[in-house]
């Protein structure tokens, strides 16, 4: 058998352009691995110094056209999230090291070595024709392009938020601190405002150093010695010690928060303090009371009768002078002289208000001239006589609520249920006595700041917010034995609200039902 004549190679020529020839009997494989590698060798060399394109066909020519541009490639070790600079987009691997970025002076990452400054120019191309490489974020974009400062995130506007509440509590810092650049009523107007909008910065406990300083200043507190009070404490014994003691132990007994950072010994010492000046109030009450009584008595009986040196035995009508003296009718008293507050005596239910005074100073003295402020300029009918301002507020309790939600007042009135069985703690206390401790100090920074008057309404929200679950009851009387924990900002919005809908008559009778 004939061989035939051996055909010779046809000879394929080299490609001289960028892209390889369709008509080469080439796999589409090898052809997108030639595309990718002539794309990463073209945007290396368009980053050089001037350096012109040069087609690739082999990694070996490849490598020595690297070799002669004299550009280094950053260590394969460097940071993924490195300042930006230029970069090229390849693929696979390529395209891993080359996001990464060279670093120009500062950053993480490679440094690119040349005597001219490269222009940052980013390949779109080559990361469009590649989608299964690895892309780059907006995070990684250098400052050049913008970056996060082009892009609006969601972190932008947390951070927003958290400046404007920051704002707000600087300029309560400042206004504590360093009192009303103007007027003075302009600028309690104001610390009303920050107060309201969250200005008291505190921590999870409740704790904060500028609370008690703003309590007092609200409340129009003026400066007490720390000597008078302490030749208070050095008294010892008060009249109305053995009461004081038989309640102290079982102040806020469930609440972990005050019982370690309060101790029973504070308590016992503060209160004693505040019934001794209370008993002194009343003594120099009695003692005014007796000089108008003896100078009505001179004007009536003549002047002999109090010219007349005291003899051991006096008169009857002296003894009955003396007696209707140091009688004291606390509200015709209280009228009588226009307004002006009456002295008291300890009752109990003091110490629970007096808890969170302590839990909020720095020290015995600081709560012990808010305590006493607030007793005897704000609620002294709630510690006088028979506590006939606290049940006052009960009755306007019932009378809010049925303004304000009619159909609730008229179910718990059915059941027999009023105020004064279900919120006499409450309406005593200015809701100290509902935990959780901290949501109670948040609750009276808003009462000190707009009046604490203001509790009655409160005492209507807890009731209102429970509404569903007192009128599918049968028995609501057992539900309002305790109160549900405080939420001191939901109360503070439906007092707020209920304001509005109160009555001038009612609430004229709200503000001056504890004095």
């Amino acid at each position: 058998m004939a061989t035939s004549p051996s055909r010779p190679v046809p000879h394929i020529p080299a490609p001289t352009g960028t892209t390889p020839h369709l008509s080469s009997p080439r796999s589409m494989r090898s052809l997108r691995k030639l595309q990718s590698a002539q794309n990463l060798s073209t945007n290396y060399a368009a980053g050089s110094a001037n350096v012109p394109s040069i087609p690739t066909l082999t990694p070996h020519q490849r490598q020595l056209a690297h070799r002669s541009s004299g550009i280094l490639r950053e260590p394969s070790g460097g940071n993924g999230s490195s300042g930006g600079g230029f970069t090229g987009f390849g693929s696979g691997r390529d395209a891993d090291v080359g996001s990464r970025g060279l670093n120009f002076g500062g950053g993480g990452g490679g440094t690119l070595h040349s005597s001219t400054t490269p222009v940052f120019t980013p390949n779109v191309t080559a990361s469009a024709s590649n989608s299964h490489g690895r892309t780059r974020s907006n995070s990684d974009l250098p400052a050049a392009l913008g970056g996060n400062s082009l892009m609006p995130s969601r972190r932008g506007g947390v951070k927003r938020a958290n400046s404007s509440e920051t704002n707000v509590k600087e300029d309560f810092e400042v206004l504590v601190r360093s009192g009303p650049r103007g007027d003075v009523m302009s600028g309690l107007k104001q610390l009303r405002k920050l107060v309201l909008l969250g200005g008291v910065d505190a921590d999870v406990d409740g704790m904060s150093q500028l609370r008690i300083y703003t309590w007092l200043i609200l409340l129009n507190a003026p400066a007490f010695s720390t000597d008078t009070y302490l030749a208070l404490v050095h008294r010892g014994p008060s009249p109305a010690y053995s009461k004081i003691r038989n309640d102290t132990f079982r102040t806020l007994a469930t609440d972990p928060l005050f019982k370690r950072r309060v101790s029973e010994a504070s308590l016992i010492r503060l209160l004693n303090a505040l019934a001794w000046k209370l008993h002194d109030a009343n003594q120099e009450k009695a003692a005014a009371a007796a000089l108008s009584s003896n100078a009505q008595l001179s004007h009536s009986l003549g002047s002999d009768l109090v010219a007349s040196p005291p003899s051991e035995h006096p008169s009857p009508l002296r003894k009955h002078a003396q007696s209707a003296a140091s009688t004291t009718t606390a509200p015709s008293t209280s009228s009588a002289a226009g307004g002006s507050t009456e002295p008291g005596t300890y009752v109990q239910g003091m110490n629970v208000l007096c808890a969170p005074f302590l839990y909020a100073a720095r020290s015995e003295i600081e709560a012990f001239t808010a305590f006493h402020i607030l007793l005897t300029q704000h609620l002294p009918s709630y510690v006088r006589g028979a506590m006939i301002g606290v049940h006052r507020g009960l009755a306007l309790v019932d009378k809010c609520l049925s303004i304000i939600d009619p159909r609730l007042y008229s179910f718990l009135l059915s059941k027999g249920m009023t105020a004064e069985i279900y919120a006499f703690p409450s309406v005593l206390t200015l809701c100290a006595c509902t935990p959780p401790l901290p949501e109670v100090l948040c609750l009276w920074d808003f009462f000190f700041a707009f009046g604490v008057h203001l509790n009655v309404l409160a005492v209507v929200a807890q009731l209102v917010c429970r509404r569903e679950e007192l009128m599918a009851s049968r028995s609501p009387g057992i539900l309002l034995r305790t109160f549900p924990p405080l939420k001191a900002k939901e109360i503070v919005g439906m007092t707020v609200s209920f304001v509005e809908k109160i009555p001038a008559r009612v609430y004229g009778e709200l503000v001056e039902h504890g004095r």
